[in-house]
């Protein structure tokens, strides 16, 4: 079995990796990111109970490793889409990047990713775009913030329990409008909102668990 899919009793948190002077700043946010989305879709897929069959089917178990390998990857996938838009923008401000042209730019790249998903709506794309404005600010402190691990970056970004539990908050009702239009544009169907209040639990959970351990 992949070590990338043991699940340790007691591992370290994502975000106290011990640093790696070679990586840039963007590396190491986007390293984080990938491993929190993973992170999430296991302890989703953790808290599920499992079925009667998982127990008494032959190879039913292999089956189900394989679904779950393919669960952590897509929605990887689908979590960083929009990160990696923010990232690419908060460097390109950073760099004196022109803000219409790189705004016209997201709202290109969203559209089509979110056509690709039978997902698109203007409503869907503009509450995309305010999720993206939230993390553009984000990813802009910390890319000016010292430090070559991502703790490091977070603690020193925000100095303070109190300021990055209000970027919890905000990115929290950012990223829950987002989640309820999905639902509304898939017509509230309920296997879509379980999963996603599933998601949201176990966002929530690994957030505050951060939030305690740097402050």
């Amino acid at each position: 079995m992949p070590s990338s899919f043991l699940l340790s009793l007691n591992p370290i948190p994502f975000y106290f990796d011990r640093g790696n002077p070679i990586m840039d700043k963007y590396d190491i946010i986007v390293n984080a990111e990938q491993q929190f989305a993973r992170e999430v879709t296991l302890g989703v897929i953790v808290t599920s109970p499992q079925t009667f069959w998982h127990y008494i089917i032959p190879g039913f178990f292999i089956i189900d490793f394989l679904r779950r390998g393919s669960a952590i990857r897509q929605y990887t996938q689908h979590f960083m889409f929009p990160r990696k838009l923010a990232l690419q923008a908060a460097q390109a401000i950073s760099e004196g990047g022109d803000n219409p042209s790189i705004t016209s730019r997201l709202q290109e790249d969203l559209g089509q990713w979110l056509e690709a998903l039978k997902l698109f709506s203007p409503e869907l794309v503009r509450m995309h775009l305010k999720l993206i404005d939230v993390l553009i600010g984000h990813y802009a402190k910390l890319l000016s913030a010292e430090g070559n691990a991502f703790h490091l970056l977070i603690e020193r970004a925000y100095q303070n329990h109190h300021n990055f539990s209000a970027f919890i908050e905000q990115i929290t009702a950012a990223e829950k409008a987002v989640d309820d239009k999905v639902i509304e544009t898939l017509g509230g169907d309920e296997k879509v909102k379980a999963k996603i209040l599933a998601e949201q639990q176990q966002i929530e959970k690994r957030r505050q668990k951060m939030l305690e351990d740097i402050f």
